[in-house]
């Protein structure tokens, strides 16, 4: 087993899982409000808005003026999720605030992918060729393999780790033919089947095949796994993590209306923190942007935090008592 890690880096996600999954309307002032708050945390990167369909996605009908609004903070890279080269074209306008960079995106499910892409192993593989080839065209390098449903998937059920490995291989595969030269692999668990003893089994299968690779978790709390699944990922010695504040979001396309988004960043820094591992981020300041997110959407969050709050006010109360 791997050493644990001494820092981790956290991609914070939850303004874009947020406002594409909210029923809203929520104004762009407060996305902005958000982006804002979390830029003061000591994140070192916020992905913020969504560059996709309005008529599919309302949610984000206004990306472009969100993008435009916020402060960017230094040392914060902003980036966006697009998933064609109109929202990469989309992206690249605000080149001068976003961090663009390219992902090969693959599913382990073939059910996942042909229910919301149409498209079967072929038809994924044939579209991450022709993905990678616009962003070379547009100088955009492709650095991560992301693979969607890594841990299971609600219309096919579980997924065989095996069918995860040949899933990255085939990503990999694409990275060679394509030349794109893949730095981090992220698993991620689309519609929340994790459990503490899958992520064991499908991070130990991955680092025994691909030592060298880098790896991430996209974990979705769906079953309030996703903290005690990465506790077992930080113990692996998995050092990155994708995360929503307040455990903002969910999948749209998972057909489970209602559940809860990515493990809450608060919930994740607060446990790396116990631990020893070193975030870089204000816990107390990230918690009271939760509590702003959960101002503007209207409704609670998953988080436990946000109502608990950390325990560094109380050992010091508890010191001076």
């Amino acid at each position: 087993m791997a050493d644990m890690p001494s820092s981790v880096d956290i991609l914070e996600e939850g303004p874009r899982e947020a406002f594409q999954i909210e029923p809203g309307p929520i104004a762009t002032a407060d996305k902005v409000a958000l982006i804002d708050a979390l830029s003061a945390t000591g994140l070192k990167r916020i992905q913020v808005a969504s560059f996709v369909n309005p008529k599919k996605v309302p949610g984000w009908a206004d990306a472009d003026a969100v993008v435009a609004g916020f402060a960017p903070a230094p040392g914060v890279a902003y980036q966006a999720l697009y998933f064609n080269p109109q929202g990469l074209h989309r992206a690249l306008a605000f080149r001068d605030r976003l961090t663009v960079v390219g992902s090969i995106t693959l599913s382990a499910s073939e059910a996942f992918s042909l229910r919301n892409l149409n498209r079967d192993r072929a038809g994924q593989l044939a579209a991450m060729r022709e993905h990678v080839a616009v962003h070379r065209e547009a100088g955009v390098p492709v650095t991560r393999l992301s693979i969607m449903a890594s841990f299971g998937c609600n219309f096919s059920g579980d997924v065989p780790v095996r069918r995860v490995l040949d899933t990255v291989a085939d990503g990999l595969a694409v990275a060679d033919e394509t030349g794109a030269r893949i730095a981090r692999l992220s698993l991620a668990d689309s519609m929340g089947w994790e459990t503490p003893v899958r992520t064991q089994a499908l991070v130990g299968a991955v680092r025994e095949r691909w030592p060298d690779l880098p790896l991430t978790l996209h974990l979705h709390d769906t079953r309030g796994m996703a903290i005690a699944c990465a506790h077992v990922a930080l113990k692996m010695g998995v050092a990155s993590f994708d995360a929503s504040v307040g455990g903002l979001g969910g999948c749209p396309f998972a057909a489970q209306p209602g559940a809860p988004g990515n493990i809450a960043t608060e919930e994740l820094v607060f446990l790396c923190e116990e631990m020893g591992i070193a975030t870089g981020i204000d816990l107390d300041a990230l918690i009271e942007a939760a509590r702003l997110a959960r101002r503007i959407v209207g409704h609670p969050l998953p988080s436990a935090l946000v109502l608990g709050g950390g325990l560094a006010a109380m050992r010091r109360a508890a010191a001076g008592a």
